[in-house]
């Protein structure tokens, strides 16, 4: 027999599997895995310091760019700490539309999981099938906000503006036929609410073609069963949340157990999963993206009967409307000093924390009463998954990191702030 010795391999920071800018240093036996040690730091944006250095209301775009496959979720976490500190409550219009488009992020950000990690293991097809069902979601993202990703659409005391009545349609091109075009654009007749409601009857169907691929297939459940085990207890001692930590089977959701916006209002289940591997946190995210549509169509349903306003009426935090702006002297200078200088939060500090599609996302606010914030800092759900990498790869072989790394759901924008 050949003698086989102890080597140490670099995995990263340019491997395709590996998230972003993840740099693993493995201590490696042959192929089985002694060590991982995870080096972060390649990315460093210093979001946090960044904000400590602009008005509250222009950072509302870096939280965006911390998990850019969840951003809106990101942005709800800044604004409810900044409404907590202001002592401001959103109307029930905007806190039912914070938690529809809450619900699509968690929808898009599991599809984009979902595509990454079947790519990573080698199912190809998962990829294509799942940017399918994303691109019709990012288009609510633009019809809402403008733009596809950073969409900054919440704002504290509510949100940007209200859901439009039209949906962007496409337009006739020399590669599209007449009958190709009206097959594109029959969703699309209606408003953005409509659009939605589409989505959401649709898209159960498609969420049991991602199964008939992938949960009976023998390749995948070799990949993903026993893989990565952590039990119950470990991962609460290692700040589990979210998937992570209810696929060990801890019933944890911040929406059920914390509920803010008007989540105790709504009917949903929370999945766990019961041996705490890889195929037990991808059954669990399944059914949460069948939960999510669960929750989008009890939304559409209100915000169709429940017109009203979207933001307060408090030009001390919200500008005022563009045409009362040219007309009125004091809707201007609302105008010039929000823009310019925004608005004093009154001293002290607050914590938010929301259900993100990865686990428990949390901004912590010092303020000393200043237009910005004195010390900003995100708990960011990534880095307590990240941390427990040595711990979930030992043991396992080298191809099981990618298993590993996919399972965690990573997105190194949070990671490394």
């Amino acid at each position: 027999m050949p003698e086989i010795q102890n080597f140490t391999m670099n995995f990263g920071p340019q491997h395709p599997a590996a998230h972003g800018v993840l740099r693993l240093v493995l201590e490696m036996d042959g192929e089985v895995i002694h060590r991982a040690d995870p080096h972060v730091g390649l990315l460093h944006r210093a979001t946090e310091k960044l904000a400590e250095s602009k008005p509250f209301n222009q950072s509302i775009g870096y939280m965006d760019r911390l998990d850019y496959v969840s951003m809106m979720c990101n942005e709800h976490g800044y604004v409810l700490a900044i409404e907590k500190l202001l002592g401001i409550e959103p109307p029930i219009r905007a806190q039912y539309i914070r938690v529809l488009f809450d619900e699509i992020t968690r929808i898009l950000n599991h599809l984009m999981w979902l595509g990454a990690h079947g790519l990573d293991i080698g199912a190809m097809t998962m990829f294509l099938y799942c940017f399918r069902e994303r691109e019709d979601l990012m288009d609510c993202y633009e019809a809402v906000s403008g733009t596809r990703m950073h969409a900054t659409y919440y704002r504290p005391g509510g949100v940007f503006r209200d859901l439009p009545e039209e949906m962007p349609q496409y337009q006739p091109a020399d590669n599209r036929s007449a009958k190709e075009l009206d097959r594109m654009n029959a969703d699309r007749s209606g408003s953005l609410l409509d659009f939605i409601d589409s989505f959401a009857a649709r898209f159960p169907g498609r969420i049991d073609e991602y199964e008939t691929l992938l949960t009976d297939n023998r390749i995948w459940k070799q990949r993903t069963v026993n893989i990565g085990v952590v039990s119950p207890e470990r991962a609460m001692q290692l700040g589990f949340s979210g998937p992570m930590l209810r696929g060990s089977g801890i019933v944890w959701d911040l929406r059920k157990m914390q509920p803010y916006e008007v989540y105790d209002r709504m009917d949903f289940d929370i999945p766990v999963g019961v041996n705490g591997d890889c195929y037990d946190r991808y059954l669990v995210r399944v059914e949460e993206m069948r939960q999510s549509t669960r929750i989008i169509r009890q939304c559409v349903d209100w915000l169709r009967d429940n017109p009203g306003p979207v933001v307060l009426d408090d030009h001390k935090i919200i500008p005022p409307a563009r045409i009362e702006m040219k007309d009125d002297m004091e809707s201007l200078i609302h105008h010039f000093k929000l823009f310019t200088e925004g608005y004093c939060v009154p001293e002290g500090e607050a914590y938010a924390a929301i259900e993100h599609p990865k686990g428990e996302f949390g901004v912590y606010l010092v303020s000393d009463g200043a237009n910005k914030p004195y010390r900003v800092k995100v708990r960011a759900p990534g880095f307590a998954h990240l941390a427990s990498m040595n711990e979930m790869v030992t043991g396992h072989m080298l191809a099981d990191v990618v298993a590993v790394i996919g399972t965690q759901d990573i997105v190194f924008g949070e990671i490394d702030r």
